[in-house]
């Protein structure tokens, strides 16, 4: 999506770091792709500050569009957060190693990131953007 919303920058997938495994790896936390999508709405309708209206306009956007990804992604999976879509708890030594071992993330996560992938895409076709980005 940094390349879709002409993001170009790679500090934005250096922030994203934090949200593997939920943020900083917490599992209680929203899955890292639900956080991720939620920051990617709100670079997509940044605008200047000093442009009261459209920056009220912008903040409703983020909310709205945020909030309904997050209602879709945990009507399709169940759950928001990284511990309760994998089942795994982090937290005990030895789990995220076989977490990577055991490819769960391969039948998951990427699930989760293509799904979020596809919402996002389907925002920008659909046109539901209430405001245009700079």
């Amino acid at each position: 999506m940094w390349e879709a919303y002409d993001l170009g920058n790679e500090d934005f997938l250096w922030a994203g770091i934090p949200f593997l495994g939920g943020i900083g790896g917490y599992q209680n936390a929203p899955c890292g792709v639900v956080s991720a999508a939620a920051l990617c709405l709100g670079l997509r309708h940044r605008c200047p500050l000093n442009d009261k209206e459209r920056a009220k306009q912008a903040r409703h956007a983020i909310r709205t569009l945020s909030a309904t990804i997050v209602k879709e992604f945990n009507q399709n999976f169940g759950d928001i957060t990284c511990r309760g879509l994998i089942g795994m708890d982090f937290s005990k030594p030895g789990e995220y190693q076989k977490f990577l071992e055991s490819g769960v993330w391969k039948d998951k996560c990427v699930k989760y990131v293509e799904f979020m992938i596809e919402k996002l895409y389907g925002l920008e076709d659909q046109k539901q953007l209430f405001v245009q980005a700079p």
